[in-house]
């Protein structure tokens, strides 16, 4: 019996798939992120899932794909987690792009994530290979949910949104400025308080304001995350991901101007995860 699980800092989904590869459980926890979450409430997060409860001590394997894995000590200390919940089993966790790679692809292509936060690596058909480190919401994160969260409040502050949408805007979310301050600089997860503001975008109908919005974060992915490889007109561009999932209209605009061929655009990693272990344990046996 093996579980997977595909986390971002939102929302975590897993799957238990029994020896033929059978779905036993889908269920989901909070995110997981262990470079934002600090140890206590990854664990408590765990525990919280009945549903999980169920299986932990017979699960055999956990495959953990996750944001903010990407470096030795988050996936040390997530790994510490996991052993200690299933205590009978074998726990590998990988960077988020590994699950975005095998949802969309096991051809050489170019693999971006476009979520709560973003990145992007290329895979050659056996191995990842990543350009650029990822820095985070601070730093980086073009087109990200918590990018467009922060242009909509910069843009609400500065009075740059359309009339209209400032007071639509405002009857939606708290913009009280010590509220907002409290949750950025205080509060766990920024970087996810600040992604529920782009909802906005995807939920009311779209404007030129939108798209304005809406290209400028993604040519700025296509700079600063895609033509760094020098083969990106080669070789197909996939995505992952909601922001991505709902932008794939601006995404294909951008695509035609930077002579990019974009190849797949999948809204939930999960189920390419499914069909890559159940491959897997064909393989096995």
């Amino acid at each position: 019996m093996i579980l997977i699980a595909d986390g971002g800092s939102t929302k975590c989904d897993w799957i238990v798939l029994d020896d033929r590869g059978e779905i036993l459980l889908k269920t989901r926890t909070k995110g997981l992120n262990p470079a934002v979450f600090k140890k206590e409430i990854i664990k408590n997060r765990l525990v919280e899932n009945e549903a999980l409860k169920k299986y932990k001590t017979k699960i055999r394997e956990v495959y953990f794909y996750g944001a903010g894995c990407g470096t030795k000590n988050p996936c040390i200390m997530l790994k510490d987690v996991f052993e200690d919940y299933f205590s009978n089993a074998i726990v590998a966790v990988k960077e988020d792009t590994y699950a975005a790679t095998y949802a969309v692809t096991s051809e050489p292509g170019i693999v971006c994530i476009l979520g709560t936060g973003s990145n992007s690596s290329f895979f050659d058909g056996k191995t990842i290979h990543t350009s650029i480190p990822s820095l985070g919401y601070i730093l980086m994160d073009e087109a990200s949910g918590n990018y467009f969260g922060k242009k909509l409040i910069r843009d609400y502050f500065y009075k740059k949104m359309p009339e209209e949408l400032r007071l639509k805007f405002a009857s939606q979310y708290d913009l009280n400025a010590d509220e907002i301050k409290l949750n950025i600089y205080k509060k766990e997860n920024p970087n996810t308080y600040l992604a529920n503001f782009a909802e906005f975008m995807f939920k009311s109908e779209q404007n030129e304001y939108f798209t304005s919005v809406l290209k400028k974060g993604i040519k700025d992915f296509f700079k600063n995350r895609i033509k760094p490889y020098d083969n990106y007109k080669e070789v197909p561009v996939h995505f992952v991901g909601s922001i991505a999932y709902f932008s794939s209209d601006v995404i294909n605009q951008v695509a035609k101007k930077y002579n990019v061929k974009i190849g797949n655009i999948v809204r939930r990693p999960i189920d390419g995860l499914i069909e890559y272990h159940r491959k897997k344990l064909q393989i096995i046996k």
